[in-house]
């Protein structure tokens, strides 16, 4: 077996396989581990790489809903609370408490539009006043109790609301803290999840940029970016393509019409005043037109969301001219004392939320519970087809949990493992407390600075011991042009070891140097540099790679990358569809 069959799994084509897996988003990969977990040797294929759909386009956050609290949502709203503390156990080394602050323009506003939408109103309640939002964040921590890692919330007045958040609007009346958490890499974790169901099964394989071509009967033939083909004959086939649910189903036979998707857009902002005028927290709040915005720090920079628009092309997504203009007036009336403007803008990024067709229904009322309904086998097709709608980041465990036992009861075969309190990837081992953290990185800084040393265990979690000691042919003190973050010795290590296809996986998806804005084309170059010996590219292959990730750049992230620093490309008015 080649180096790459052995990273990627099993390479037994062409035989029977208890369950493909298609789609490699979040709730396909916490399915992968959860079944590689139970002996279930299984496949997971992306026609893509590993979340890059629309789990790589969340507001960042994992959080229980509170706004769900007004659409009568309380099972939805107690396991997302749940699954927050549990990622906060299982994930130290990506997610992290986050406080919010709730602004309150009013004391009794709301109620009367809040009870009508918990018994069904379509439309969405707005100007939540002080005593709703007192009860919400009362019912909020009550559903949050189970393994609370946080405090409870707070009510203050404005003068001391004013004191916390200085830039507010003195329009407020009241503020609300509570608190919820933030995932600084989510697709790392995505991947993770897949490396993490490959080490527990070596039965098990995955395989990305790879599309299905046929189903002939009980067989599914796959060809790879590469050209290579391989078939599989499924006992069972999950379909967790996401907003492509749908189109997937079509190729297999059994048509579908299960997700009726909204678009959800967000703008990252180079804007210093702001992050340090947040302190940590994020500001959770409604706009003029009722819709619930965000804002929050994240990695140097502001993080702004989200829009909630109706939307069938997630392969043509990307945040517009009026999103963007829409984000920058709602900042402006909440904070009236900064500037926002479209030359602060680094890099936007939009996905389709997989939600369920709901005909008539605003957006923001569609549910983000879940389900996975079943087309049993018929025809010429031995297999069922099992469909993963909707969800929320937060509840991948959750969610892969109860379809798992699902998919192990017909099998006919016994769960073996809970992954309830099973860290993930650069989490386990994770230095829970000073001592312990203190330890480790003096472990981790022999040939490190400290501050390196702390800058990799942030990035990685405790995947950084392996980094650290990786023996690559480049030095961990050279580092990639543009940044003084990256070095060429990381991204070997990422090339070399995690299931790297394309240049746009490191940039995009294993690390987050294109969304932190520190991508340059020299960069770029460098990079593509590393992977080209690791991965065997040809100049040809190398330059493509290149050009690929430049055009996705510019199409989809509003960046434009020269030798210095990335321009930003949506300061002038250049994005499609502006």
């Amino acid at each position: 077996m080649t180096s790459d069959t052995l990273e990627r799994g099993s390479d037994t084509r062409g035989n029977d396989i208890d369950v493909v897996i298609l789609g490699a988003g979040i709730n396909g990969a916490g399915l992968f581990r959860d079944l590689a977990l139970q002996g279930i040797n299984c496949m997971i294929i992306d026609k893509a790489d590993f979340g890059s759909g629309t789990s790589a386009a969340p507001s960042r956050l994992i959080h229980g809903g509170l706004k769900y609290l007004e659409t009568g949502e309380f099972g939805l709203v107690a396991q997302s609370t749940l699954e927050r503390n549990l990622l906060l156990k299982n994930a130290p080394h990506c997610v992290e408490a986050l406080p919010t602050f709730i602004p309150v323009f009013s004391w009794t506003r709301g109620i009367g539009a809040a009870i009508r939408t918990l018994f069904g109103s379509k439309t969405a309640p707005r100007s939540r006043g002080a005593v709703l939002i007192k009860i919400g964040l009362a019912l909020y921590d009550f559903f949050g109790s189970r393994d609370r890692v946080m405090p409870k919330h707070r009510l203050i007045l404005k003068r001391k609301a004013k004191r916390e958040m200085p830039h507010v609007t003195s329009a407020i009346v009241a503020g609300g803290i509570y608190y919820d958490a933030k995932i600084s890499r989510p697709e790392r974790l995505v991947y993770e999840l897949v490396r993490d169901g490959l080490e527990a099964n070596p039965g098990c394989g995955a395989e990305n940029f790879t599309s299905l071509v046929s189903r002939s009967g009980g067989e599914l033939r796959f060809r790879r970016d590469n050209g290579t083909e391989f078939s599989v004959r499924p006992k069972l086939v999950v379909n967790a393509a996401g907003p492509w649910i749908d189109h997937v189903n079509e190729a297999l036979g059994a048509p579908s019409r299960l997700i009726g998707g909204t678009k959800g857009s967000h703008i990252l902002i180079d804007h210093p005043e702001l992050v340090r005028s947040l302190n940590g927290h994020m500001i959770y709040f409604e706009a003029d037109d009722g819709r619930i915005c965000l804002v929050y720090g994240y990695l140097g920079l502001a993080l702004v969301g989200s829009t909630d628009i109706p939307s069938k092309d997630p392969d043509n997504v990307n945040c517009e001219d009026p999103e963007i203009d829409y984000f920058l007036q709602s900042l402006r009336s909440l904070l009236p004392t900064l500037r926002f403007d479209r030359d602060q803008i680094v890099y936007t990024y939009s996905g389709i939320r997989p939600l369920p067709a709901s005909d008539g229904t605003a957006p923001g009322l569609i549910s983000r519970d879940h389900s996975a309904p079943v087309i049993e086998a018929g025809g010429d097709r031995p297999f069922a087809i099992m469909s993963l709608v909707g969800g929320k980041w937060t509840t991948f465990r959750g969610f892969a949990e109860e379809v798992a036992d699902s998919v192990l009861s017909r099998l006919g075969q016994p769960r073996r493992q809970s992954t309830r309190y099973l860290a993930i990837g650069g989490g386990r081992g994770f230095p829970a407390d000073a001592s312990t953290r203190r330890r480790f990185l003096d472990k981790l800084a022999t040939g490190l600075t400290p501050a390196r040393a702390e800058e990799l265990l942030a990035r990685y979690g405790t995947t950084s011991e392996a980094i650290a000691a990786f023996p690559s042919e480049h030095s961990d003190e050279k580092r990639i042009a543009g940044t003084a973050d990256y070095s060429f010795k990381e991204i070997d290590w990422i090339v070399r070891n995690e299931l790297v296809t394309r240049l746009s996986d490191i940039v995009l998806r294993r690390t987050t140097i294109a969304i932190e804005g520190k991508l340059t084309l020299d960069g770029l170059r460098d990079i593509a540099g590393i992977a080209a010996v690791a991965l065997g590219w040809d100049a040809a292959r190398r330059e493509a790679e290149i050009d690929d990730v430049v055009l996705l750049l510019q199409k989809f992230h509003g960046q434009r990358l020269t030798s210095g620093v990335a321009e930003r490309e949506i300061g002038k008015n250049a994005l499609p569809g502006g």
